[in-house]
């Protein structure tokens, strides 16, 4: 009798069961609803009224605007501070990085919650700086992470060897620490940027003005308060869903294209 063999790749059945049915699947209807009319027939009504009404647009530019604010916020204060963590002691690193890392624990509503209290308190008017700030407070560890773990595992022995060659510490950091780096840099762009574009609750909360709509409130706006409306939600979720993809290859390209240079950097 043939015995039958066991392979390590089995384990990842039940992995890609959870992602056929709450991924795929819902992906198929959504897809379906995209291409169906208020009459039940196939369209393309619903895709073509984004590019045909100004509103979506401007909508959208107004979400890659904050997503872009949030994101260089996140890297411009993310990266100094890995920089000193992956540069301090060991074990004092790693309870600085729990710090940082501890409102992750804690759920986003209660965070943003949180941080609409301090506003209130300070009576801050301006909606835009708001929703920034929020989000930059709710995605920050989502930058820190990748930065910290891309500089931590950094091979001292390039920073050495480029000090005892006489380069200053700022050409160290830039022509060394800098390009090593970018993977982190990316990793952590992305983690901060996709959640970012599509977010309505942040927003909502702590805003809920006009100036502040989001493309994520227009979204859940189809499928929540304009009942009837799914077939426009379901178009609006995919064009941002193929907008997220094309960052996505784009960053591929991008660090691909920074480790095939990394060695004139250097």
């Amino acid at each position: 009798m043939p015995r039958l063999k066991f392979r390590r790749s089995y384990f990842a059945a039940p992995y890609l069961l959870l992602n056929v049915l709450f991924i795929i699947v819902p992906l198929v209807f959504l897809l379906v609803m995209a291409f169906t009319g208020e009459d039940g027939g196939f369209t393309f009504a619903n895709f073509a009224s984004f590019f045909t009404g100004a509103n979506a647009l401007r909508v959208m530019g107004r979400s890659f605007l904050i997503a872009f604010l949030t994101t260089a916020g996140c890297l411009l204060v993310g990266y100094p501070v890995a920089l000193i963590l992956s540069n301090s002691k060991i074990n004092t690193s790693a309870v600085l990085v729990l710090l940082f890392v501890l409102p992750m624990w804690i759920n986003s509503l209660l965070r943003t919650y949180a941080i609409k209290s301090v506003f209130d308190a300070v009576n801050m008017q301006n909606e835009y700086a708001k929703v920034t700030i929020a989000m930059i407070y709710d995605f920050f560890p989502f930058m820190l992470l990748p930065l910290y773990t891309a500089m931590v595992n950094l091979d001292k022995s390039l920073t050495e060897a480029a000090s005892d060659l006489g380069a200053g510490a700022f050409t160290v950091f830039l022509r060394v620490r800098l390009p090593l780096s970018v993977p982190g840099i990316i990793s952590g762009v992305l983690m901060v940027f996709m959640p970012t574009v599509s977010t309505f609750a942040i927003s909502e909360i702590v805003s809920g003005k006009p100036e502040t709509y989001l493309f994520g409130n227009l979204i859940n706006d189809f499928f929540g308060k304009n009942e009837g409306l799914y077939g426009l939600g379901s178009a609006y979720a995919f064009i941002l869903l193929m907008l997220i993809c094309l960052t996505l290859f784009a960053a591929n390209k991008l660090a691909k294209g920074g480790e095939l240079g990394r060695g004139g950097l250097l």
